[in-house]
């Protein structure tokens, strides 16, 4: 049961630990969990605090240098992000609650192969307690995070702002950034003939077909559809018009009546039918089935002629990687920048190599300055091949951090910066105009923020 130690508990940020019930005495006074803080509307038990432990202690954090005290400061900041959510009207509907435990539990599930499982492992009687427990859990943890970015998100910055931050760094001070590089890519895709779609679209119509007749759109799924996130649960999805499905596929699922299941439809990833299982307010539950078309020996060979083309022009200098990126490239994410690769951790196009893809350093490390790779096969969601090209198209070695050559990291240290000052001034502000009240040994702690108010 390790890994579900582990992993459930990263997944709610919060673990469940059995606590020894302490009893009063006859004729005796002794708290029970006692309330050891109040903000506006929240409270703060003394459980809270050892959960708190219990969870970080659950991810890996070495938690013996932090006091009781620190901890239930950072209780109470969260409980003064959710109290003041909802004083500037911030909404957390009980439907996102409802669709991010969903979201959670199905992850859960796929990781420990069953409800009960789950259910078990949090001591919970039933989904319904477990569900129950968690939503007041959950719907606090949202309203936080929305206040939270609310504050920092109002905090703009200027250019001249950015100079002056750095210019007040001392030079023995400034930040080293690592080795970094830039690199394009050309990808070309092998086309995948009309007669293989229909193949698809054919065996779709007939899996409808049969579940018309009265065969399990459930087994189907599982014998059947080549979506590994849902294949194992009988194509299972719960949507909403905010989850995060491609556009087809959101657009089909809610253009259905209960009970009917979609012609085939295509997306980047495939085919797919949709059974439309039932219709909870502005929730679905949902049923798919996706099949892709496979890609022939032939379509292969002819990509793979087709790249070595390009690459021949491009090196012998008859076009330019970005020009082919741009007139050749079957993707559309990197086409129309002359194949410029955008690093998904900074939205930078800079890479840093100790931080880099491994995969993708593998295939760029040996390169040389404006060198163009030999063709490279990599493989798409669906698990088609394809061909792409790589080269790098700048270095910047290890250095001291230059206004002019780092504008855009400088811009961000700074306001990171501005952004911490920002929430310090709302958390005094707000300490001042709210319930807040300590009990007991809490009432001798050092803290940061003014919560005695002192």
């Amino acid at each position: 049961m390790k890994l579900i130690n582990h992993k459930v508990a990263l997944i709610f940020g919060v673990v469940i630990c059995a606590f020894n019930t302490m009893y009063a005495q006859p004729g005796q006074k002794k708290k029970i969990d006692g309330v050891v803080a109040v903000v506006g509307d929240y409270v703060v038990l003394d459980s809270d605090i050892d959960k708190t432990f219990i969870e970080l202690q659950a991810q890996g954090v070495e938690v013996k240098n932090i006091s009781r005290c620190e901890m239930l400061g950072k209780l109470l900041e969260d409980k003064l992000y959710a109290h003041q959510a909802i004083q500037d009207s911030i909404v957390v509907t009980d439907g996102e609650v409802n669709e991010f435990m969903n979201s959670q539990l199905d992850q859960m599930v796929e990781q420990v192969g069953s409800v009960d499982k789950v259910i078990k492992f949090y001591n919970k009687k039933n989904l319904e307690d477990f569900k129950a427990y968690f939503f007041d859990v959950v719907k606090m943890n949202k309203l936080t995070t929305q206040m939270q970015r609310k504050i920092v998100d109002e905090v703009e910055i200027t250019p001249e702002e950015v100079r002056t931050f750095f210019n007040a760094i001392p030079k023995e001070d400034l930040p080293v950034f690592g080795a970094e590089m830039e690199v394009a890519q050309i990808v070309v895709k092998p086309v995948i003939s009309q007669a293989e779609k229909q193949k698809v679209i054919d065996k779709l119509k007939e899996l409808k077909k049969e579940v018309q007749e009265g065969s399990s759109f459930f087994s189907r799924a599982v014998l059947y559809s080549e979506d590994p996130g849902s294949k194992s649960n009988g194509g299972y999805y719960k949507l909403t018009k905010k989850t995060q499905f491609v556009k087809e596929f959101k657009d089909v699922a809610f253009s259905l009546q209960e009970g009917e299941i979609s012609d085939p439809f295509e997306t980047e990833f495939g085919f797919h039918i949709i059974y439309l299982e039932k219709i909870r307010g502005q929730e679905l539950d949902v049923r798919h089935i996706l099949i892709s078309p496979k890609v022939t020996n032939e379509a292969l060979t002819d990509a793979k002629t087709k790249i070595e083309t390009i690459r021949k022009r491009v090196v012998d200098g008859e076009i330019s990687f970005a020009e082919a990126a741009r007139q050749f490239s079957d993707e559309k994410e990197t086409r129309n920048s002359g194949g410029i690769l955008i690093n998904p951790r900074t939205m930078e196009s800079r890479f840093e190599l100790t931080k880099m893809d491994p995969t993708l350093y593998s295939q760029v490390s040996e390169l040389k300055d404006n060198e163009v790779s030999l063709p490279l096969v990599d493989e798409e969601q669906n698990g088609n091949k394809k061909y792409k090209l790589i080269t790098v198209t700048n270095r910047f070695e290890e250095h001291t951090a230059d206004f002019a050559k780092d504008y855009l990291k400088i811009k961000d240290l700074a306001l990171k910066e501005k952004q911490i000052k920002a929430v310090a001034k709302w958390s005094e502000e707000k300490i001042k105009e709210t319930y807040i009240k300590i009990n007991g040994e809490y009432r001798d702690c050092a803290f940061t923020n003014n919560w005695l108010k002192k």
